[in-house]
């Protein structure tokens, strides 16, 4: 029997090298034994309306928008599920058309972390399906007492709010032993005139900008904590990165994050309070001092806790699930009276 056809859409592809991008690849990766999986920037991706695709699988609510309406009127009975990231989970959803109009076309929608339900309207949570993201799981370095080094992997734009490191990056003194990493493009020139002149005038922070995804691994991997100030956020693939090689990870208090994390973490402070983010930066520095313990030891205990979320097989169990129930309920939607009648012969 010939397996059913995917359509992923994303609004990213690998020029972009963002979650959504990363999202996609890896969905296709561990749906291809099971479907035949391509994506596409949008749908119809050719000539053909009728192009033989059983599903479509859409990211981003107002982004693959057309894709969804398309399909939706092209295929109302084939299914359709719709991912939330993170703009169009905690932003869009709420005021866009387009938006609200996928969430209505979905036969399914899927969030990326436990606090994404939460942000629907109460009658769609039904249809809503919780899918963490994974990683693949690395070794766990030794790591100096000498110093502790930071990195925040986050592109300069205002919903990774990079303007907290910066501003935590001038509250900090050279002498402190805080070194702070920051891999990121400047999406916003202003953010990178920034990034630039805190670099300047702050020996201890360094602004990398753009990284290939296995050498920004690696700065995680090798970092005593990862930073991650975010605004806005739909299920952060650098936290699951950073849990996964046992790097602790200092968080915004955001839905995503928290999501992601849970609610007793003990690594959050206040959306775009650098105060904050320094005086935890400084727990965990003081929490360095042989043998170690405080926060540092804590974090790290926590996040270990979190890890089994973030397994691939979990990850890719989610997705057959979710995509075979609703394959179950499309069939039976259209043999109506087989379902009403499941013992009659044919």
């Amino acid at each position: 029997m010939q397996k059913p056809s995917l359509c992923i859409v994303t609004p990213a592809l690998s020029d972009a090298n963002n979650g959504n991008w990363q999202t996609a690849r890896r969905w296709a990766r561990w749906l291809a034994g099971h479907y035949r999986v391509r994506l596409a920037k949008q749908w119809p991706d050719g000539p053909m309306v009728d192009d033989g695709t059983d599903i479509l699988l859409a990211l981003h609510a107002r982004r693959s928008a057309a894709s969804v309406a398309a399909w939706a009127q092209a295929h109302p009975a084939r299914p359709l599920v719709l991912a939330l990231t993170g703009t169009d989970l905690y932003r869009d959803i709420a005021t866009d058309a387009s938006a609200q109009q996928s969430l209505a076309l979905a036969h399914r929608l899927v969030v990326l972390q436990e606090q994404g339900p939460q942000a629907l309207p109460e009658a769609l949570r039904n249809k809503c399906r919780v899918v963490f993201q994974s990683s693949t799981a690395r070794q766990t370095l030794p790591k100096t007492h000498a110093h502790l080094r930071t990195v925040m992997v986050g592109h300069l734009r205002e919903e990774k709010s990079p303007q907290t490191l910066l501003e935590a990056a001038r509250l900090i003194q050279p002498g402190e032993g805080i070194y702070l990493d920051h891999v990121g493009q400047a999406l916003d020139p202003a953010l990178g005139d920034a990034a630039r002149q805190t670099q300047r005038d702050c020996p201890h922070y360094r602004w990398l900008g753009g990284q290939p995804h296995a050498a920004t691994r690696s700065r995680i991997q090798r970092a005593h904590v990862l930073v991650h100030p975010s605004r806005m956020e739909g299920g952060a693939h650098v936290i699951m990165e950073a849990v996964l090689c046992g790097t602790p990870v200092l968080a915004s208090r955001i839905a995503g994050n928290v999501g992601m994390l849970g609610a007793d973490y003990g690594g959050y402070f206040p959306p775009g309070d650098a105060a904050a983010l320094a005086a935890l930066l400084r727990e965990c520095r003081t929490g360095q001092t042989p043998p170690g313990g405080g926060r540092l030891a804590t974090l790290q205990a926590q996040c270990a806790a979190r890890a089994p979320l973030f397994d691939p097989a979990a990850e890719q169990t989610g997705l057959l699930f979710l995509l075979d129930e609703l394959l179950n309920e499309t069939a039976a939607t259209a043999r109506p009276e087989r379902a009403a009648h499941p013992t009659r012969k044919t």
